[in-house]
């Protein structure tokens, strides 16, 4: 198992535990949320928001000891929580993981079907921004 579906099935387990209440799962997205690191002020740009997402959402990427860093933030509190989600799985590995990364935990937790169509359009771009990112640093060798 590698190191992202390691992280993936964290996650799995974490949201099973609130079995079918999607009210306590939202929460704990909004403190996910809270518990991202956040892009410094000066990327907050538009350049950085990400395309697709009805809220604003910021992705900055850099390569660091061959391993991609993510670090983002949105101004609504459940997409916070998304790229928060998402960062966690895809952040601090290398672009060749991250570009072959399933991201399976999206439909185990059920969270497309629990979001709005905007929302979960909202998630697909984070995570193709995040794999295109990847394939740009990769390219670049």
């Amino acid at each position: 198992m590698s190191k992202i579906e390691e992280i993936e099935k964290e996650i799995t387990e974490e949201f099973e535990l609130f079995g079918d209440e999607w009210e306590g799962k939202y929460e704990h997205l909004i403190e996910l949320g809270k518990s991202l690191p956040l892009i410094d002020e000066k990327y907050k740009t538009d350049d950085k928001l990400i395309k697709g997402c009805q809220s604003k959402v910021w992705l900055h990427s850099e390569l660091k000891d061959g391993k991609i860093i993510y670090s983002a933030d949105s101004d609504a509190i459940i997409t916070k929580g998304l790229v928060a989600l998402v960062v966690r799985v895809l952040g601090n590995h290398t672009p060749d993981e991250i570009i072959s990364a399933k991201m399976d935990f999206i439909d185990k937790i059920g969270l497309k079907e629990h979001l709005s169509p905007t929302r979960a359009n909202g998630l697909v771009s984070m995570i193709k921004q995040m794999k295109m990112d990847a394939l740009a640093f990769r390219a670049r060798g």
